[in-house]
């Protein structure tokens, strides 16, 4: 029996060694890794007759890209978001977090065919379902829409709609 332990010890051993040893990849240039690439750029938002601004860069060898949002001007909000293609899930994923104290953390996904950001929550004993859509995507502009469903994702309503030009 001690003989059988010490073998299945040692092959333990090997096999974490082996894995130390597996060299990182570095870099994000695969297509799934660039879904979200059309949103880098300087951005002027438009909604309900106010201005906004987005910036959104690409970090950590094109892994990450980040955004900087400033409300419009006698708007105190301000916001950053990290987002990466997670290897290990084959999944898209968003962390916001603002000068309100909020944390969102989202997965990405798609909307006949749109890119999306969606998260789930329990209010009140009940499932909340949030997501972030953007259409109409084009080299100058975009539709950025913030939703709600109460149904488990059946309907969707759409609380704020607003219109993204690209400033650089």
């Amino acid at each position: 029996m001690r003989a059988l332990t010490a073998t299945a010890l040692a092959a333990t051993l090997v096999a974490s060694a082996a894995t130390a040893q597996t060299t990182p990849t570095y870099g994000c240039d695969t297509p799934e890794s660039r879904r979200y690439d059309f949103w880098v750029g300087e951005w002027e938002l438009s909604h309900s007759g106010t201005k906004s601004a987005n910036r959104i860069t690409k970090a950590l060898d094109g892994c990450v890209i980040v955004e900087q949002f400033t409300g419009a001007p006698g708007t105190k909000l301000d916001g950053t978001s990290v987002s990466t293609y997670d290897r290990a899930t084959r999944r898209w994923r968003q962390t916001w977090v603002d000068n309100t104290g909020a944390y969102l953390d989202f997965v990405g996904g798609a909307d006949n065919g749109d890119p999306t950001f969606e998260r789930e929550f329990v209010r009140d004993g009940k499932a909340i379902r949030q997501r972030m859509v953007f259409r109409d995507v084009k080299p100058a502009s975009l539709k950025w829409l913030w939703q709600s469903s109460h149904d488990g994702g059946k309907t969707w309503s759409t609380q704020w709609e607003i219109d993204y030009k690209r400033l650089k």
